[in-house]
């Protein structure tokens, strides 16, 4: 306990664009901190973070992944994410427990989408972050049209702390990419080659940059004056007094922490220059656990009752269950710590589940989960797995039985593409049942149903990729051989209008007379998901007994159908009144009542949701014309279209159900040329056409 300093401990991640070079600036991160000894690279499939053979054989990171390491004197728990945004559960659930990021651009394309859907998602959890401009060596990379980019569009306050040296590679630009500007020290810095970058040059800023430098030292001295209510930096302006280096750090990091700005650093990975300043800058300005806000919770015994919990390790534990890696001999379940000590052999309360579990063992994991080290015990601040968990998923928190806390749970996106899968053997339909419940376990985002009008076992995620990956990790590591179906959209249904209406059951069954009666008001619930509310005033005596629960699980799960045999979305029902006669009860009329009231208040009277994606293609100005015109084609509603280089933006949003033939046709109408990402935006009314033409031919796909 001596040696341990919550102040030294950095738990952050590296967030990006898929291709912004994220996995190659961390394997250059472990490089240069010991961490591994030699430096891998995605293209080879020798990285640390891609451990997965999935991984390294698309040269993208599909799962998050946490190593451990040291730097100056700090101890940085990193977590390299997934840019892909089939896989933007893994970001979502790391932002959830990370103090500060990473957020890596790629310096010729500047703000792309799913860079700017994780800086949002990095805005809602309230997380500090760092800027790192990478692949200067590329042609087009653009520094300064890179950091207007990231103010306009993300509307981020970004703060250079080093500028290039150059841009581009030697081919195509008569002054490449050749180092770095120090802007706080004021100086040249050049990374050796010969030893990948791990040597670095120290040199005074060559004559024909120093005005430049000077002009963009003012523009970092402009932001850290504007807020500088401690008049650190001010005074000493005013009056031309030399400001140390240390002064400009301490004023950037407190700014950095209330996030009132994000400070900037260039390089490239590939060329490997400027990392150790990035990795400086992580120990520099982004906070320890101590810096973070205490972690605010309810009393799951006395729901109003705020709980919160500092990051003590003498504060009663506090833990929050943030992924899951489903093996087929046992699972992992990473944990954040935020409070007090969790031990080995020791057990944990579960208060969503209201269960006791028991922590077997405890480890730090180095990526792959089969590189670990055993602890006895760890403490407030830290990222480990744990083995043991039954009850325990995404989301849920653990805490002591007598210091009771329940924390906010994860919100993940809904699947919006399905297919069905069957196994290749009818010998292995109960293997498939397990594995699929494994993989749901592993991944909130992942789901699977059996199709009561067709029988099939449809499995759904947020993109074809997502379950391609699902179907080639059951055949390679559950040894599960698998058909799937062609992708199909996953569809939604929600009332159309409200209805109030008694569910019924009056039912003679071996001489026993089944029989109840329940008023429920259906109402629409935008952005509430399914829920079911018992008022204070039935007189059936239901509200706060296992009966009341036994209705609302059994509205809750009729829901999951609507009318057309998809889940039902945002619907509310309030019992009102409840007829359920003494002295005969039966639960199983109370169930059939619930149900017949769903089949009631849905039947003609659902409105189709269709998933709609957000879009967004970058072409060459000469192929414009036709790529609009397709897009228009496709039922998409352009939000925004600009220039970006010598290249054109267009933001769309488009029905999913148009898009599934897009990679081909946008290469035929571009040669090539064009490239474009797409992550899920809302569910939205179909038009009536797609309605009419699932209810008249059972299936629109």
């Amino acid at each position: 306990m001596a040696k341990y300093d919550l102040q030294k401990i950095r738990n952050i991640g590296i967030i990006a664009h898929i291709d912004a070079g994220k996995t190659t600036s961390t394997e250059h991160i472990l490089y240069y901190s010991g961490a591994k000894h030699r430096l891998g690279e995605v293209d080879a499939g020798t990285t640390e973070t891609d451990y997965n053979v999935e991984e390294q054989d698309r040269g993208i990171t599909i799962y998050s992944a946490c190593i451990p390491f040291s730097w100056q004197d700090c101890t940085i728990n990193l977590i390299d994410t997934p840019g892909h945004v089939d896989f933007t559960a893994e970001v979502e659930r790391s932002l959830r427990v990370l103090d500060g990021c990473v957020v890596v651009f790629d310096a010729q394309k500047g703000v792309e989408a799913q860079s700017e859907t994780v800086w949002r998602q990095a805005d809602s959890y309230g997380v500090p972050r760092l800027v790192f401009i990478n692949k200067m060596d590329v042609v087009g990379a653009d520094f300064p049209s890179a950091l207007e980019e990231i103010r306009e569009r993300l509307e981020g306050r970004p703060v250079a702390l080093t500028i290039p040296i150059g841009s581009g590679s030697p081919k195509d630009s008569p002054t490449p990419f050749a180092g770095i500007i120090d802007l706080i020290e004021m100086r040249a810095l050049y990374f050796e080659t010969a030893d990948e970058g791990k040597t670095i040059r120290a040199e005074a800023i060559p004559a024909e940059l120093q005005a430049e430098a000077r002009r963009w030292r003012e523009r970092l001295f402009d932001a850290l004056t504007e807020k500088d209510e401690q008049d650190r930096l001010t005074s000493a302006l005013l009056e031309g007094r030399e400001i140390p280096a240390a002064s400009i750090r301490e004023a950037l990091r407190e700014q950095t922490l209330l996030r009132l700005i994000q400070p900037v650093l260039c390089g490239s990975g590939r060329e490997h220059i400027g990392i150790q300043p990035l990795m400086d800058a992580v120990c520099w300005y982004l906070p320890s656990p101590l810096d973070r806000p205490p972690v605010l919770g309810t009393n799951p015994r006395k729901k109003d009752k705020e709980e919160k919990r500092l990051p003590d390790p003498k504060e009663p534990f506090c833990g929050l269950v943030f992924k899951i890696v489903a093996e087929p001999h046992g699972e992992l379940l990473y944990v954040r710590i935020y409070s007090g000590t969790l031990r080995a052999n020791s057990r944990v309360w579960n208060p969503g589940k209201d269960s006791k579990e028991m922590i077997s063992k405890l480890y730090h994991i180095f990526a792959d989960p089969t590189h670990r080290d055993e602890l006895s015990e760890s403490y407030a601040g830290d990222i480990v797995a744990v083995v043991g968990l039954k009850e325990s998923t995404t989301g849920d928190t653990l805490c002591e039985t007598q210091h009771p806390i329940l924390l906010e749970p994860i919100h993940f996106a809904e699947a919006v593409v399905s297919r069905s899968i069957e196994p290749e053997s009818s010998s292995d339909k109960q293997k498939l049942v397990d594995t699929l419940t494994l993989l749901k376990r592993e991944d909130p985002t992942f789901d699977w149903r059996l199709d009561p009008e067709t029988g099939q076992t449809l499995m759904s995620g947020m993109g074809v990729l997502h379950l391609e990956i699902k179907q080639h990790r059951m055949e390679r590591d559950f040894r599960l051989k698998v058909r799937v179906g062609k992708p199909r959209v996953s569809y939604r249904e929600t009332l159309k209008r409200e209805q109030n209406v008694w569910g019924e059951c009056d039912r003679q069954i071996a001489g026993r007379r089944l029989y109840a009666r329940l008023n429920f008001v259906f109402t629409s619930n935008p952005g509430g998901g399914l829920e079911c509310v018992i008022s204070e005033m039935p007189p059936g005596e239901i509200t706060g007994r296992p009966e009341g629960k036994l209705v609302q699980q059994t509205v809750i799960s009729a829901l999951q159908s609507g009318e057309l045999g998809y889940p039902m979305h945002d619907v509310k029902a309030v019992v009102h009144n409840v007829d359920w006669p003494l002295p005969d009860r039966s639960e199983v009329a109370l169930q059939v009542a619930a149900t017949d009231a769903v089949n009631k208040a849905i039947h003609d009277n659902i409105v189709l949701l269709e998933p709609v994606m957000r879009l967004e293609v970058t072409v060459p100005e000469e192929y414009l014309g036709p790529v609009t015109a397709d897009l228009n084609a496709r039922r998409a509603e352009i939000e925004q279209l600009f220039t970006r280089g010598k290249l054109r933006v267009i933001e769309v949003l488009v029905p999913l159900a148009r898009m599934f033939d897009y990679s081909d046709k946008i290469r035929s109408l571009t040669q090539g040329r064009a490239s474009w990402t797409m992550e899920p935006h809302a569910y939205r009314p179909a038009p009536d056409e797609v309605l009419r033409s699932m209810l008249g031919t059972g299936d629109l796909d």
